[in-house]
C-alpha cells in the first residue's frame, strides 16, 4: 500500500502597496526565484492608483517637461504577468482581519495571505490654513497637492491652460513648503515660466537637513533662477483678492500682476500677502498607518517594526518603506525603502539576515539645482560631531561634513557635487579618515580632466550601484534594467551615460 502527498502549494504574500518600495521587493523576489517553485511564493499585489508602479521621485521633471509620465513607469503590467505576480490596480485595502489572515477590499473582494506586507507609504499633511478645504472637504480649486501622478497632471494642466488668444491662464504660483519637495517643485514651474515664490516657516531652506549658511546659499541660487524666497513665515489664511484689500492696512500685496478672476491672496503670519494664480502644497507628510492602527498593531509615528521588518505586533505582517518605524526612526527617502525592500526579500526566501536601520543619502532632483544630504548633519552637529565646512557663495556652493572619530557620520552638499560618489563611499564603509582627508574631500574642485571612477566607487546612492557594476553593462536601458540606477532621483544619469561612453571608446571595434 502506497501513501501520497499532496503536492506543495505556494505560500502566499500579499503586499498592501505599489510604490517604489513593493516594487523594489517583487523584483528581488523574482531575482531570487521565490516564484519559480511550487512551495514558492504567490505574490499579489494590490495597489490603490490605476496606473503601474512609478518613480515619485521624478513627478517634478514630469512637470517640468523634460520627462514624459510613460518614462516614469518603474514596471508594467505585462512585467508581472510574465513572472506570475498578481498586480491589481485600482485595488485599496479597507480592512486588515488578523484572526482569519485575510484584507478586505473596498468592494468586498477578500484575499487570504500568509504573510502580508505593508507598503502603504506617507500621505500629505495639510497645513492650517484657512480656506484651504471646502465646505465639502474638498481643496480649493486653485490649491494643488503634489503627491501622485494624478495630482501632477492636474497641475501641469493648470500651468498649461490658455485663453483664447493663447496667453497663459495661471502665471504665477506659490509653493507652501521649502523642503526637497517644495524646491524640485518650484523649480520646474520657474522653468515654465511661471512667476514662483516659495513660502517656508523655516528660518532658511532645508532646515530639517541644512545649516543656516546653506540654506542662504540656496535661496540664492533659486533667485537666479527667478524663484523668490520667503522664509520664517506661514501661509494662514486664503482668500479672494477682495476680501484681502478689505483687511487692516498692514497687509501688503507684493508686487501683484494685473488680477485676474481665478486668482486668490495668501496671506501669511508677517502680515504680508502674495497675489497667486495656485497654491502647491508639499509642507510635509506622514507615514500612512490608519490600515495598520485599525489592525490593531503597534504604531507610533509609523508602523513598528524588528529587525526582521515584522511587526513587533504579529510576525505574519511586515513592513517596509515610508510607513515603517524602526528603532524609532522613520525615513521619507528612496535609499533606505530600497534597502528594506532587499532585506525583506533575503528574509522571505529564507536567508538569515537582520536590519540594522538606515544610513540616509538624500539627492535633490532640480535642473540646476545640486543637494546632497547624508545622514542627519544638524542632529550629528548637535550631538556633538566635529564639523569640517567650506562655503563660498560667490561660486554658490557650500560644503559640511561632520567627523565622529575620524569616520564621516553626516554632511551636506550644496553646489558642485563633483565628489559626492567618494564622499558617500567613505560615509556608507564607514572609512577611518586621517585628519587632513574630510577638508581635502572639501576642497578639491571640479576638474577639466573627468575623474577617473574606480570600480567599487558608488554613483547610484538609491539603488547602492558602483561604477564597476554600471561597466559591465552594454548601454544605458541595460544598467537601468539589470542595476536600475537611474531609476531612483535620476541624479546619477550624466554620470551614468559617461561610464557607458568611456567603456565604448575603449572596446575594440567589433569586440562585445
Amino acid at each position: 500500500m502506497t501513501s501520497s502527498r499532496p503536492d506543495p502549494a505556494p505560500r502566499r504574500l500579499v503586499i498592501v502597496g505599489n510604490g517604489m518600495a513593493a516594487t523594489r521587493l517583487v523584483e528581488e523576489l523574482v531575482a531570487r526565484g521565490a516564484t519559480d517553485t511550487p512551495d514558492g511564493w504567490s505574490i499579489t499585489v494590490l495597489g490603490d492608483e490605476p496606473h503601474a508602479p512609478y518613480n515619485r521621485i521624478l513627478l517634478s521633471a514630469v512637470l517640468e517637461g523634460t520627462h514624459r509620465p510613460e518614462a516614469l513607469t518603474l514596471r508594467s503590467a505585462q512585467w508581472y504577468d510574465e513572472h506570475g505576480v498578481d498586480l491589481r490596480l485600482g485595488a485599496r485595502v479597507l480592512e486588515i482581519e488578523r484572526d482569519l489572515k485575510d484584507v478586505m477590499l473596498v468592494d468586498g473582494t477578500i484575499i487570504e495571505y500568509d504573510v502580508l506586507v505593508l507598503a502603504t507609504g506617507s500621505i500629505p499633511t495639510l497645513p492650517p490654513i484657512r480656506g484651504l478645504v471646502r465646505m465639502d472637504g474638498s481643496l480649493h480649486g486653485s490649491v494643488h497637492a503634489f503627491r501622485s501622478l494624478h495630482d501632477c497632471e492636474r497641475l501641469l494642466a493648470a500651468v498649461t491652460e490658455t485663453d483664447a488668444d493663447g496667453s497663459p491662464v495661471n502665471r504665477r504660483a506659490v509653493v507652501v513648503g521649502g523642503g526637497l519637495l517644495g524646491l524640485q517643485v518650484a523649480r520646474a514651474l520657474g522653468g515654465r515660466g511661471i512667476d514662483t515664490e516659495i513660502v517656508e516657516g523655516g528660518e532658511h531652506l532645508l532646515h530639517q537637513q541644512l545649516g543656516e549658511a546653506a540654506g542662504k546659499i540656496l535661496a540664492r541660487d533659486l533667485k537666479k533662477l527667478g524663484v523668490a524666497v520667503y522664509t520664517g513665515a506661514r501661509a494662514i489664511r486664503l482668500a479672494d483678492p477682495a476680501a484681502v484689500t478689505g483687511l487692516a492696512g498692514s497687509v501688503k500685496v507684493l508686487d501683484p500682476l494685473p488680477t485676474n478672476p481665478g486668482r486668490v491672496a495668501l496671506r501669511l503670519d508677517n502680515g504680508f500677502t502674495l497675489d497667486t494664480d495656485l497654491v502647491i502644497l508639499t509642507a510635509g507628510g506622514k507615514p500612512s498607518t490608519a490600515l495598520a492602527r485599525r489592525a490593531g498593531l503597534e504604531v507610533r509615528r509609523g508602523l513598528v517594526v524588528d529587525d526582521n521588518l515584522a511587526s513587533v505586533t504579529d510576525p505574519a505582517i511586515h513592513g517596509l518603506g515610508d510607513c515603517v518605524e524602526h528603532a524609532g526612526r522613520v525615513t521619507g527617502f528612496v535609499p533606505p525603502a530600497w534597502e528594506q525592500a532587499t532585506i525583506l526579500a533575503r528574509i522571505l526566501t529564507g536567508e538569515q539576515v537582520s536590519y540594522d536601520g538606515s544610513r540616509n543619502v538624500a539627492r535633490l532632483r532640480a535642473t540646476d539645482l545640486d543637494v546632497a544630504v547624508l545622514g542627519d548633519p544638524e542632529q550629528e552637529v548637535r550631538g556633538g560631531g566635529d564639523v569640517v565646512e567650506m562655503s563660498n557663495p560667490v561660486r554658490g556652493s557650500h560644503r559640511k561634513l561632520v567627523i565622529r572619530d575620524g569616520r564621516i557620520v553626516a554632511g551636506a552638499l550644496v553646489g558642485d557635487l563633483n565628489r559626492i560618489g567618494l564622499i558617500t563611499q567613505h560615509y556608507d564603509r564607514q572609512t577611518v579618515l586621517g585628519p587632513t582627508e574630510p577638508g581635502e574631500l572639501l576642497l578639491v574642485e571640479r576638474s577639466a580632466e573627468p575623474v577617473q571612477l574606480p570600480d567599487d566607487a558608488e554613483i547610484c546612492n538609491c539603488a547602492g550601484v558602483t561604477a564597476g557594476a554600471i561597466r559591465a553593462c552594454s548601454s544605458f536601458e541595460d544598467a537601468r534594467e539589470n542595476t536600475r540606477a537611474t531609476t531612483g532621483c535620476g541624479g546619477c544619469s550624466a554620470t551614468v551615460r559617461q561610464l557607458l561612453a568611456e567603456r565604448s571608446s575603449r572596446t575594440p571595434e567589433g569586440v562585445k
